[in-house]
């Protein structure tokens, strides 16, 4: 299929599909007129980037992570494993981010909050 068809069928527009094939994460044969050709599974390919982003992987972390879930002899267990390690992630920012919120509330209580008392 043509970058037009794929992009009408995630809702990713063509800009978007090239900066993906540009970063490695998507590829298209070329036809004889230059002409990018996808196969089917590019559209569960893109699903999956946009549904990866969604959750909080950068760009760069699928396209690190997503030939470890292709090559798996176990491809869902692959993929709990890789989720798992985001949540454990997630949380440790959680409790950064808690800290920095707290270091900021004792900043506003002091009288003039950017002096360092």
């Amino acid at each position: 299929m043509r970058i037009g068809e794929l992009a009408q069928q995630t809702g990713v527009s063509r800009d978007t599909l090239r900066f993906y094939e540009r970063l490695g994460l998507i590829q298209a044969r070329r036809s004889s007129n230059s002409y990018r050709d996808y196969d089917s599974a590019a559209v569960l390919l893109v699903n999956f980037i946009r549904r990866a982003q969604a959750l909080g992987f950068s760009l760069q972390e699928i396209g690190q992570r997503l030939p470890e879930v292709w090559q798996s002899p176990h491809p869902e267990s692959k993929m709990r494993e890789i989720l798992q390690q985001k949540l454990s992630e997630i949380d440790v920012r959680i409790l950064q981010l808690a800290e920095l919120k707290q270091q900021l509330s004792a900043q506003l209580m002091q009288e003039c909050p950017l002096r360092n008392c």
